[in-house]
């Protein structure tokens, strides 16, 4: 489904893609994990389009999507922050989302699944942070689409929106979805991942699945792996 070669990104000296070559597989979930400075969020908008690489190479469905627009609408994406404008109601913003992409919505269900019909009509800068990511998450998936962008999409939510957001999670991979996760809960990385990359200064420092991990670390949880592959790297 996606394809990316040789993908280099740099923010003046600083080298965040360092030829960076990948490929996704249609259907599953795949988890990108890395630390903080990695290139987990360059890459994951380097896909959206939100930032253009210096150089290599982006296609989807064998179509090159660097500098496109149009391919945008067929993908569903969860930011790490949710930034809504303050003065807008919870409605406001659907419906505006809504009319910006020619796409039939089932936000209906998601509203009554999360419990947000009460916030229905209040500002959104007066949500806490849990309630306002539990927006995100309707606007993210009330539309139908192949491809499932999540950055980080545990944040602020409580144990019962966490499940169900794993439910969705789970229920659209059923659906044979691609879904592409950032996070740093890897409790979550070992329940729903069928395949993870570990970015590491720009590159691919390990990939595979969360036994293979273990396997290659020897370890048995997959928070001590990833420490050992840091600490390996930084011996």
């Amino acid at each position: 489904m996606i394809e990316i070669k040789n993908l280099t990104k740099k923010f003046g000296k600083l080298v965040v893609l360092d030829g960076l070559d990948l490929d996704i597989k249609s259907g599953g979930i795949f988890a990108v994990l890395g630390p903080n400075g990695s290139g987990k969020t360059t890459l994951i908008k380097s896909i959206l389009g939100m930032v253009i690489p210096n150089s290599g190479e982006i296609t989807i469905d064998n179509i090159s999507v660097l500098k496109q627009w149009e391919y945008r609408n067929e993908i569903n994406y969860l930011p790490q922050i949710a930034n809504f404008p303050a003065n807008l109601t919870v409605v406001e913003l659907i419906e505006m989302v809504k009319n910006l992409r020619p796409k039939k919505s089932n936000e209906n269900e998601l509203i009554t699944l999360f419990g947000l019909t009460p916030f229905l009509n209040q500002k959104l800068g007066n949500l806490s942070g849990g309630t306002k990511q539990k927006v995100n998450i309707i606007l993210t998936f009330m539309f139908d689409s192949n491809l499932i962008i999540l950055d980080e999409p545990t944040n602020g939510l409580d144990p019962v929106a966490l499940i169900h957001l794993k439910e969705i999670i789970k229920q659209e991979k059923e659906k044979g979805k691609t879904l592409i996760i950032t996070t740093h809960i890897m409790g979550l990385v070992e329940e729903i991942a069928d395949e993870i990359v570990f970015l590491l200064d720009g590159k691919i420092y390990f990939r595979g699945s969360v036994a293979d991990l273990k396997n290659q670390t020897n370890q048995t949880n997959i928070e001590h792996a990833i420490a050992h592959l840091l600490t390996k790297e930084n011996v």
